[in-house]
């Protein structure tokens, strides 16, 4: 299996930087640029003009080494990798409808906040639905490091599955906000997931995994400071559904709180700054939200946000590995 991941890991990073070479000076041509908040830093301004949609160049990466280096591990009756593949895809997708608006309008508005719930309730629904049918899904909570299983009903399980994937894909499309660093707080996931599916035996998970973290790898090249290209919502929601789906597909959905720890201090940083704002009319908690903005503000660089956030990923990717080993050794 060794071979395996290797070999997924090369040819992802290989065909992610070849895409950047071609996709970068097309999304140039076809003014595919990024839009910059109005309400963000001010010094962001800088980056007016930036291709987005770069996410495209690991998706493909990923792709071609889940169907090439992945196809023997089908023949070996393993499908696991194209289950999350097709899942992270489908809310790539959505990004995708969400960055073309963007870019055609020329603002930082895409898809409504409706449409864009819709299409990922569908899908979130679908995937548990397919995932339980498949007998991947075993309809229990299982608590890290406490090592409980909690029996729910199924219909409560779906609710709670839902708003997991829900809350991770949307909480990574927040982390998405400086140069690098939603790239680099996921490669440490990715790597996580690698290193337990290999010692776990797990050869599709592993593929997927090793395929992400080389088509990650490629793509900082491109997206670290200064970045030649974002990700847009494309790579980010892509990001989001290959996290979920490779927590579910060893049965262990709980296990996102940490691996996905620097996600969700993000989004919690987002509802505690909008929430205490309203309660207070006008008061503020951070500087800016999300956090990685409030440190910004302080004199952070994006260089320094970048080294301390993946660190902090790093960290608890190590972690989370422990509590797979707990679960499964």
């Amino acid at each position: 299996m060794l071979v395996d991941i290797i070999i997924a890991f090369v040819i992802s990073a290989v065909i992610t930087s070849v895409a950047g070479y071609k996709l970068i000076p097309a999304l140039h041509k076809r003014s595919a640029v990024q839009s910059i908040r109005e309400d963000g830093p001010v010094w962001h301004k800088s980056k007016q003009g930036t291709p987005t949609m770069g996410g495209v160049m690991f998706i493909i990466g990923i792709t071609a080494a889940c169907l090439t280096e992945g196809f023997l591990v089908m023949r070996r009756g393993e499908f696991n990798h194209i289950y999350i593949l097709v899942f992270a895809i489908l809310f790539a997708m959505i990004g995708f409808l969400d960055d073309y608006k963007k870019f055609t309008k020329k603002q930082n508005l895409g898809l409504t906040a409706m449409h864009k719930s819709i299409l990922q309730l569908f899908i979130a629904i679908s995937f548990t639905a397919f995932m339980h049918i498949a007998g991947i899904l075993s309809a229990e909570i299982y608590i890290p490091f406490f090592e409980v299983s909690l029996p729910v009903p199924l219909p409560v399980y779906y609710v709670f599955s839902v708003f997991v994937i829900i809350g991770t894909v949307n909480s990574v499309n927040i982390t998405d906000g400086a140069d690098g660093l939603a790239t680099g707080v996921t490669i440490p996931v990715a790597v996580c997931m690698t290193a337990a599916a290999y010692l776990l035996g797990y050869t599709s998970l592993a593929v997927f995994a090793a395929a992400l973290t080389g088509g990650l790898a490629a793509f900082l090249f491109f997206n670290f400071h200064p970045a030649k290209v974002f990700m847009g919502d494309t790579g980010s929601l892509f990001l989001g559904g290959a996290v979920c789906a490779m927590a579910f597909a060893i049965d262990m959905p709980l296990l996102l709180i940490l691996l996905g720890f620097v996600y969700f201090v993000e989004t919690l940083s987002d509802i505690i700054q909008v929430s205490y704002y309203k309660i207070t009319k006008g008061k503020r908690v951070f500087k800016m939200a999300p956090i990685h903005h409030h440190f910004e503000m302080c004199g952070w660089s994006e260089y320094k946000l970048f080294t301390v956030f993946t660190t902090v990923s790093a960290l608890f990717a190590g972690i989370s590995l422990i509590a797979v080993f707990m679960r499964y050794a």
